[in-house]
């Protein structure tokens, strides 16, 4: 879980527009974001197991 500090940092608008970064719309992690999804790699694992996110499904080999 993301410091409430650093998620409210992130939602102002920064100074120059290179300095803005993407964060997880769930739970504000800033690694391992999927830019397709918006949501981190945790959320985004949960989510499809959930069956939330249509069209991805579990890969299994």
């Amino acid at each position: 879980m993301a410091r409430i500090a650093l998620i409210l940092k992130s939602q102002k608008t920064p100074k120059f527009s290179v300095r803005s970064h993407n964060r997880c719309k769930l739970c504000g992690r800033s690694k391992a974001y999927l830019r397709q999804f918006g949501l981190c790699r945790l959320c985004f694992r949960e989510n499809v197991y959930k069956g939330n996110i249509p069209g991805v499904t579990k890969a299994s080999w």
